[in-house]
């Protein structure tokens, strides 16, 4: 028998004794995204009566979070570095905390020591015949975690698929395994709607071939993808994977064949979808995962020509200003990657920064393009940055514009019914005053 198979049966274990390590006063990370490691959080939950102040730190989980019900508090104390539905009740009510940071930067965290990480908790795929592990559908964060944490726990599953990358991981560098045979967490694919197949139609338009794409989760995005099927040779370089670019990977659109970095390869932190996706990335030397701090580096995003990043946005004001994770003073979400890709394909030869949304919010009540940002929402995009705003009515475009060309192409492509409330508000900043026809309406 390998050293490294007498090494794993040695640290072969249960959660319950695995879960051990965890004392009070320590940080532990939790593997994130469809990754995340279940049988751990439970038996992590089953140390409660034994620990206080423990500070559990993730970015989103789709999985339960146990840790954050009222009756853990004193036990265990959640900081999120992005807010999933699962914590967004509990950062809201205080018995949570929310870390706003770039993705690209939280690894620096871990490694400068400013976020120290006791105990990374995460969930591999059995190890090969060399003893290498792989952390599966998350890359992400989650290996410079490893690399920093005093212990590394790591949930050891037939079911998590081996993905090629930077997402192998030795044996020797684990300290305690559980093994757990169940599905991972999964996205479902969303529904999308005629709102979304709107926008995306003039998304779509701006997406040339030869294009690489960072695309986000959610409705947009995925009515984006199947509008694509007449692009050749397009490329992927994003922080998060779908299931919707398998079909435009087996229609041949998908062959990155253009792509300035790292060509003919899908380049992704992690994924995020159903079991279809998961099958399809096991052992598919077409996707290369990579850590977060490479995926959203910016300077690595502009080194792929004609980059197109398509981000999502809860609000935005007639000069530009970007509201993507609160709802005024309610956090919803996180910074995310946002920032990191519009500011890379900013500076990429060709490339284009998108911001799509949908005019109203609240089945047409509100305008999500406003004078001013709610009291307490978060600037997560400045106006300096901002280039393309798409919405079902068109494209502005804002790069070089004074603020009251921006605030003309913003309500061009504002919903008719608040385009009036927008011009309004205009003439009393002596912005612009509406054209005549508008004002005669």
């Amino acid at each position: 028998m390998s050293a490294w198979m007498l090494e794993y049966k040695r640290k072969l274990m249960s959660a319950r004794d695995a879960l051990r390590c965890v004392e009070s006063g320590m940080r532990v990370y939790i593997h994130p995204g469809c990754a995340e490691p279940e049988t751990l959080v439970e038996a992590l939950m089953g140390r409660a009566p034994f620990v206080h102040d423990v500070e559990i730190v993730h970015l989103l989980t789709l999985g339960t979070a146990p840790y954050v019900a009222p009756e853990m508090e004193g036990h265990f104390r959640h900081n999120a570095m992005f807010i999933g539905g699962n914590v967004r009740e509990a950062v809201n009510e205080g018995r949570a905390d929310y870390t706003p940071v770039y993705l690209s930067e939280v690894e620096a965290l871990f490694e400068s020591g400013a976020m120290m990480i006791d105990v990374a908790l995460i969930q591999v795929s059995p190890p090969d015949e060399h003893g290498f592990c792989s952390l599966g559908v998350g890359v992400d964060t989650t290996m410079t975690a490893c690399k920093c944490a005093r212990y590394t726990v790591a949930q050891v599953n037939d079911q998590m698929p081996r993905t090629y990358g930077d997402s192998f991981i030795h044996v020797s560098q684990i300290s305690a395994f559980v093994e757990s045979s169940r599905p991972l967490c999964e996205m479902p694919k969303p529904d999308i709607t005629d709102l979304h197949r709107a926008i995306a139609k003039n998304v779509a338009g701006l997406i040339e071939d030869g294009a690489t794409l960072q695309t986000g989760i959610g409705g947009i995005p995925n009515a984006v993808l199947p509008l694509l099927l007449d692009r050749k040779d397009l490329g992927i370089h994003t922080e998060l994977v779908s299931d919707g670019v398998i079909p435009l990977i087996e229609a041949g659109v998908i062959t990155g064949r253009r792509k300035t970095l790292l060509p003919r390869k899908i380049v992704a932190g992690f994924m995020l979808g159903t079991r279809e996706l998961f099958d399809y990335v096991n052992d598919n030397p077409l996707f290369e995962l990579r850590p977060n701090a490479f995926t959203n580096d910016p300077q690595q995003i502009a080194r792929n020509e004609n980059m197109v990043a398509i981000n999502s946005a809860l609000q935005i004001d007639i000069t530009g200003q970007v509201c993507s994770d609160s709802i005024g003073q309610s956090f919803y979400s996180g910074i995310g990657g946002q920032v990191d890709f519009l500011r890379g394909a900013s500076r990429a030869k060709g490339g284009k920064p998108i911001i799509a949304l949908p005019s109203t919010a609240k089945q047409g009540t509100l305008s999500r393009i406003v004078p001013q940002l709610s009291p307490g929402a978060g600037v997560v995009t400045s106006r300096g940055l901002i280039r393309y705003v798409v919405t079902e009515y068109g494209v502005a475009y804002l790069h070089g514009k004074t603020i009251r060309e921006r605030a003309e192409a913003l309500i061009q492509i504002a919903h008719p019914n608040f385009r009036n409330e927008l011009y309004e508000y205009c003439e009393r900043t002596k912005w612009l005053h509406r054209p005549a026809l508008a004002a005669a309406r």
